[in-house]
């Protein structure tokens, strides 16, 4: 059994994008990951939009509640899929080895149910590409580099899943 990595899926508020993914991701991909979610000003609230849309396609997602980028739990992370539309700050970093994905990803936040079923369709169809990618060609786990080592070069693999979020 391989060992699972840990993704950290980011949005602004942790209240719409980065719950969603999170949902999805531990929905697809348990065999593949552990997912988790935060923001980097995090909302008060999970909308209650984005439970009850994932709650329509059998993901609940209640439990989930914002969290800072600073204070999620369960780091470092192997994979971060920025959905911020903003550079994260110089602190938020991959475990040595690991990546940062950019997603283009419409915040949904105070918009129509169907936007939020549109941004939960995207986001379905990323997390399950992540997914069956890992699953196709799981990367090696990152090693403990010592901090300040400039990262690899990202594989073919990797530009393909950082570029999944920009069409």
């Amino acid at each position: 059994m391989r060992e699972k990595l840990k993704v950290l899926f980011v949005c602004i508020g942790n209240s719409c994008r980065s719950p969603m993914a999170e949902g999805f991701g531990r929905h697809y991909g348990s065999d593949v990951m552990l997912a988790s979610s935060a923001g980097l000003s995090p909302a008060s609230i999970v909308q209650p939009e984005t439970v009850k849309t994932l709650k329509q396609r059998g993901i609940d997602i209640s439990a989930i509640y914002p969290k800072s980028v600073y204070e999620v739990p369960g780091g470092p992370f192997h994979i971060i899929v920025n959905m911020s539309g903003q550079p994260l700050p110089r602190q938020i970093v991959p475990a040595p080895g690991g990546y940062t994905l950019d997603w283009l990803v419409h915040d949904p936040i105070g918009q129509s149910d169907e936007i939020y079923h549109n941004v939960a369709e995207q986001l379905s169809g990323l997390v399950m590409q992540l997914v069956l990618k890992l699953r196709a060609s799981p990367p090696s786990k990152p090693s403990a580099a010592p901090t300040g080592q400039n990262p690899p070069r990202r594989s073919r693999l990797w530009r393909e899943l950082g570029d999944a979020g920009q069409s």
